[in-house]
């Protein structure tokens, strides 16, 4: 069985982590509905979803890989770390869910995304601001694909209105960790890599009301509550997808195709 790696504590590593992750962990989610969507052409476009948001993962956790004194590719950081070096919002481990939970969460994690590259376009490491640049545009599409099929549940059948009012009570807490700010992120503002996810709030608050709204849905109350995947303190289910994503790295180290 291959050894776990282990990775820097650099902030900068830290914060491109924490973008590759969630790009990569929500792949994993989007990529289980493969041969299980509603319908057909659903089916290909969430695989194909998938396959932008590993595109994404893969450059940022290669630039991750060269920082801090590290020489890991993307591979080696994708399936050989321990499950507290993943730094993904907790929102993306989540169980998949139903349709209209995977809906709703590929609507949140694209909104955030979207405007995290347009931010990043700006950021003084130019290969994270050509990364950011392609990914916008993939980004864009994710927020409208999900936008889309939130207002036909939203607006369809009181079965599919109840279905996704109960993702919304499921997932709306778990937001409040995508915008929580911590040294992290104070370090990568300063360096000018990368803004501080608080300062993503107020519009991405603004896009999903708007979303919402269309779909004649409303934001639930925020409770209290408080996720800590960022910080690599992950929920009971980050550990059954590690199984799954790591399995073939894992038992058979170095194989290749």
């Amino acid at each position: 069985m291959q050894d776990s790696i282990s990775v820097s504590s650099d902030p900068a590593v830290r914060y491109l982590l924490r973008i590759g992750d969630l790009c990569l962990i929500h792949a994993q989610r989007l990529g289980e509905w493969c041969g299980h969507a509603p319908i057909l052409e659903e089916d290909i476009a969430l695989g194909n979803l998938a396959l932008d948001l590993i595109g994404a993962a893969r450059g940022v956790l290669t630039l991750a890989g060269r920082r801090g004194g590290q020489s890991f590719d993307e591979d080696q950081l994708a399936f050989l770390r321990d499950e507290r070096d993943y730094l993904n919002a907790t929102l993306v481990e989540l169980p998949r869910g139903d349709f209209a939970c995977t809906t709703l969460r590929n609507l949140m994690v694209a909104t955030f995304l979207e405007l995290l590259w347009l931010r990043l376009q700006d950021s003084s490491d130019a290969e994270l601001a050509a990364i950011a640049s392609k990914a916008l545009k993939e980004a864009r599409y994710h927020r409208r694909h999900a936008a889309g099929w939130l207002e036909r549940l939203g607006l369809g059948t009181a079965e599919s209105r109840r279905r996704v009012e109960a993702a919304l009570q499921l997932l709306w807490p778990y937001a409040v960790e995508l915008f929580t700010d911590d040294a992290v992120d104070d370090a990568a503002a300063e360096a000018a890599l990368g803004p501080r996810c608080s300062e993503l709030r107020a519009p991405w608050h603004e896009a999903m009301d708007s979303a919402l709204a269309a779909a004649d849905l409303a934001a639930p109350a925020q409770r209290a509550f408080v996720s800590r995947g960022r910080q690599g303190v992950h929920s009971e289910h980050m550990g059954h997808l590690l199984t799954d994503l790591q399995y073939l790295q894992r038992a058979y180290p170095g194989g290749a195709w």
